[in-house]
């Protein structure tokens, strides 16, 4: 109706004055229009920000109704807004007045987005302060077994589920008998199978309530839900990216979530430990470890070691790196995508680009690294780093000066180094040194068989020259040159698989080059630092009716002659021949070849020349440079002495602001590096500097942390995580209320945990979420154990999970919870399921994370290699939550049963069911191993009556006796098939596999 009297009207209301442009209408574009349509953006081709673009275009001056805006924002469903509110009838007659009196735009006025603060979302509402009112709802919860159902008037979730139940006609299915009951309360809060035992005696005394104490006070509590929270927080324990160097202190941060849950740590002391610990609690060891938080996510190992600040791209690295611990923050703590307003302000949600770019002043001192959390006090820790810097800076100074005077002396005597290397090939004989005599590939048929061997010489090298020395044997009398390449090409690069950054030094890959003999073949350097060399032979020499690849030594030289890179080098290749001390990959750089001068003539030469070049290389030395040079190695010693002073400390990775130099990694010792609001999120754009503070979400809460121009980094993460944790921030609340409904319940109130906003779902039962979560609010201990105990102490969680068609037709995918969530095990409970049914699982709690890999020798990255492990191997027969996690390769069998990717928040498991988790719960070598084990404690604790070794196997694999029917089958698959095969089909039943 009032969209109808503005239609009519044709002129200001009640005599009012026109709109004016700056007061009123640029406010109101700015705030509602200029998200999609600026200077930028132009949604729909439009852009509203200049007078040129809008005025003619689809503005009429005067002429309201001719203007395409004007229509586009008017009726009960406009056209504009495309997101968010529709404008307002007094908002809609603004534009109209002002476009009727001429619409005045001044020139040269350009409007900027700059959106509202609409906080009208039920995320961003006030929490409820009043109890839930239980009222009578006993009636549609039926309770045949009063130690599986309580009144539901004396548990208000119970109120809160059934009430909706109601409203939506659906009626509950009675509860789970006992066995379904414990088998599941067991899972959900340990994340273990009951024992025999413990099904045997609740079954005799069904007393829930104690039951669940039992099981709160449990260590195994503490590790299920650990496991919730690190898949929250992305933990890992390797960096990811292309080089997924391992964390090997990474487990500290882990053992502290264990432990926080089992002490019921409150929960806003257990956020902010994880924000801002050092700053909050200094020197306490726990809120430092808890700093793995903010560190746990991936790391751009070369952007920050390999390229550094210095440079565009290593910015870029840092920035992605402060947004990706942004991101986790609000994520996980309150469930907001703060990170969508990097490149303009959020389009669902009320965060502005600025909000996001003062979180990144937050954070703009942080970086991730080892640091020590227990065992050395924070002086000492500061003076060893300290310390390892100078160590850092005094061995470059060293680096620099030699490589000065060796360039020099190399420079000055190359002609006698030539003449003394000619002498050496030319009068070089079959007498070895030692019997060692280098590389050899393996045999071949083909000529043209590409075979290459690679030497790694630890890290980028500037080289001015690579030696090729050639074998010799007296196999089918070849002798010297024995099997040097007929056609090859010596390739340089940073990149072990030489996929890319490979620079060619020699191509004599074109026509056929004669055996070299012993001479040796030298190859000069570009000048520019690489890692790894690799010789590539494309036409092999003949041996004897076949063909092989075979070198004496490798050397790679810098300027200076006295230090060989490749000495001792790692070396790979295609294939190769390992034959005692004759032929192997070690052999090519053990300096160790056929050089003996045996020719006096030659002999009398050689002396003569080493000695004027010793003697040249002597007078070219400068005595200030030679002075400086003991001067470091004194302040080196130094130095050292003093660093072995101080204690090792007890190291974790987590967020830190001061840590050893490493490549062009430094630290910032607290000063926060200057950060800039983003246009478009492009660095090279850089806008307003920006100061600490975050989104003013709710009204008590301002944008900016602090008033003055300075700010400490450590005070203004304890802001944040202040600003976290405050009794009115209903988002922080209702998150963690929301996601322990999910983790107890199996499905979230909020579909969308880690997003509350406007693209996210709105809750099921958002007076249930509320009670919730001001219940956690005002418990003056703030524990997540108590309100775990009111959700599983409910009628709804006791529910069976049995169907209704009925209800089904209603509510198919039980969002109102009529029946309990029938799920399957979790990757983690299906693996330590097995170890405990095998007889094997070890309960040591906490400690450095078992490897179910073998890491091969890196070259350009670690290789993590599951196949070789052995899954007999008792070290790794612990709780699959200690367990070394990796980005880049991730546990093949776990992940195939939804294991959580570690590289992102992980706010809830995907649960699929395919043919390949059928194939690996049978075939994985784990479960192969494992059957096996398990077949063994059967033969061991029974007699050896088939039907005896069914029923113990049940009773342990599946929490209860067989049926008559599953004892009948299984008895005889067991007697035909053998006890190890029988064990594969236990865990492969659903009755295994699922919860319930």
């Amino acid at each position: 109706m009032a969209y109808l009297l503005l239609a009519c009207s044709g002129s200001s209301s009640l005599g009012e004055a026109s709109p004016r442009f700056d007061k009123d209408v640029a406010p109101l574009l700015e705030m509602r229009c200029l998200s999609c349509h600026n200077e930028v953006e132009k949604k729909g081709e439009l852009d509203l920000s200049q007078k040129d673009s809008v005025i003619g275009n689809v503005i009429a001056p005067g002429s309201p109704y001719d203007s395409k805006l004007f229509h586009a924002i008017l009726g009960p469903e406009p056209e504009m807004p495309k997101t968010g509110k529709q404008l307002t009838p007094e908002q809609v007659s603004i534009v109209r007045d002002w476009i009727a009196a001429g619409a005045d735009w001044p020139t040269g006025q350009v409007l900027v987005d700059n959106p509202e603060r609409d906080l009208d979302w039920w995320s961003l509402k006030s929490l409820i302060t009043k109890q839930a009112t239980v009222e009578d709802s006993t009636g549609s919860d039926p309770s045949p077994n009063p130690a599986r159902h309580r009144p539901a008037g004396h548990i208000p979730v119970d109120h809160f589920v059934n009430s909706k139940l109601k409203e939506k006609k659906l009626t509950p299915v009675e509860a789970a008998d006992p066995v379904t009951l414990l088998r599941r309360l067991t899972y959900d809060l340990t994340g273990l199978p009951p024992t025999p035992e413990e099904l045997a005696a609740f079954t005799h005394d069904p007393d829930w309530e104690r039951t669940v104490d039992g099981l709160l006070d449990s260590p195994a509590f503490g590790e299920k839900f650990a496991q919730h929270w690190l898949d929250l927080a992305r933990y890992a324990e390797s960096h990811g990216y292309d080089k997924d160097k391992p964390r090997n202190n990474a487990w500290p941060y882990r053992d502290y979530v264990i432990k926080s849950f089992n002490e019921d740590k409150p929960f806003p002391r257990f956020v902010q430990e994880q924000v801002a610990g050092d700053a909050l609690f200094p020197n306490n060891p726990d809120a430092i470890t808890a700093l793995g938080f903010l560190a746990a996510g991936p790391w751009d190992f070369i952007g920050h070691w390999e390229v550094g600040e210095a440079k565009l791209d290593g910015r870029i690295a840092k920035h992605l790196d402060r947004d990706e611990m942004v991101s986790a923050v609000f994520n996980v703590f309150q469930s907001t995508t703060v990170q969508c307003a990097q490149c303009h302000h959020h389009k669902f949600d009320p965060i502005r680009m600025e909000d996001y770019y003062r979180l990144h002043a937050v954070f703009a001192a942080v970086d991730r690294a080892d640091r020590v959390y227990d065992g050395l006090p924070p002086e000492q820790q500061k003076r060893k780093n300290e310390l390892l810097s100078q160590i850092t800076e005094k061995k470059k100074d060293q680096e620099s000066l030699s490589t000065t005077i060796n360039r020099i002396i190399s420079a000055k005597t190359s002609g006698l180094d030539r003449r003394i290397a000619e002498l050496k090939d030319k009068y070089g004989t079959g007498s070895a040194q030692k019997p060692q005599f280098g590389y050899h590939s393996n045999i071949t048929k083909n000529q043209n068989e590409e075979k290459w061997v690679q030497v790694d010489l630890g890290k980028p090298r500037s080289a001015t020259r690579i030696n090729l020395i050639p074998s010799f044997d007296d196999y089918a009398g070849i002798g010297a040159g024995f099997g040097f390449p007929v056609r090859f090409r010596i390739e340089v690069s940073n990149d072990a698989s030489f996929q890319k950054d490979v620079r060619i030094l020699i191509d004599a890959t074109k026509v056929d080059h004669p055996n070299p003999k012993s001479r040796t073949l030298f190859c000069e350097g570009d000048g520019r630092p690489f890692r790894f060399i690799r010789v590539t032979a494309t036409k092999l020499r003949e041996r004897k009716n076949d063909f092989i690849f075979a070198l004496a030594e490798l050397e790679v030289w810098p300027e200076q002659t006295d230090n060989n890179f490749a000495a001792g080098a790692v070396v790979t290749a295609k294939d190769s021949i390992e034959q005692g001390t004759r032929w192997g990959k070690k052999n090519l750089v053990d300096g160790i070849y056929f050089k003996e001068i045996t020719n006096p003539d030659a002999a009398t030469e050689l002396e003569s020349l080493e000695k004027e070049r010793a003697a040249l290389a002597e007078s070219l030395r400068p005595p200030e440079t030679d002075k400086r040079l003991a001067e470091i190695d004194g302040e080196l010693k130094k130095l050292e002495d003093e660093r072995k002073t101080i204690p090792a400390g007890k190291l974790v990775y987590a967020a830190a602001t001061d840590f050893p130099r490493g490549g062009r990694f430094t630290a910032t010792a607290g000063k926060p590096r200057p950060i800039h609001l983003l246009h478009r999120g492009d660095l090279s754009t850089p806008g307003d500097p920006m100061r600490p503070g975050a989104p003013p979400l709710w009204p008590t809460v301002k944008p900016e942390f602090f008033s003055g121009k300075e700010w400490d980094e450590a005070k203004a993460r304890a802001e944040l995580a202040r600003y976290l944790t405050r009794k009115d921030n209903p988002l922080f609340w209702r998150s963690i209320a929301n996601r322990v409904w999910q983790w107890t319940m199996g499905a979230p109130l909020v579909g969308t945990p880690n997003d509350f906003g406007r693209g996210g779902m709105e809750p099921s039962h958002p007076q249930l979420l509320d009670y919730l979560a001001s219940n956690l609010r005002d418990d003056p201990n703030h524990s997540l154990k108590a309100l775990v105990r009111k959700i599983v102490i409910s009628n709804a969680y006791r529910r069976s999970s049995s169907g209704n068609a009925e209800n089904a037709a209603i509510d198919g995918s039980n969002t109102y919870l009529w029946r309990g969530k029938r799920r399957r095990l979790t990757a983690e409970e299906f693996r330590d399921s097995i170890l405990v049914i095998s007889g094997l699982l070890d309960r040591k709690v906490g400690g450095p994370s078992f490897q179910d890999f073998v890491i091969e020798k890196p070259q350009h990255s670690p290789h993590y290699q599951y196949h070789l492990y052995d899954p007999n191997d008792p070290k790794s027969h612990r709780r699959t939550i200690y367990r070394f996690v990796v980005r880049s390769q991730p546990q093949p069998m776990l992940t195939t049963l939804d294991c959580a990717d570690p590289s992102l928040s992980v706010p809830a498991r995907d649960e699929s069911t395919t043919a390949l988790q059928a194939l690996t719960q049978w075939n994985h070598r784990f479960v192969e191993a494992m059957s096996g084990q398990f077949a063994d404690r059967l033969r061991k604790n029974t007699t050896s009556s088939a039907e005896a070794k069914v029923l113990l196997a049940c009773q342990l694999a599946l929490g209860r006796l067989p049926s008559e029917e599953e004892k009948k089958i299984l008895t005889n698959h067991l007697s035909e098939h053998g006890e190890e095969a029988f064990a594969r089909v236990l865990f492969n039943l659903n009755a295994f596999v699922y919860v319930d």
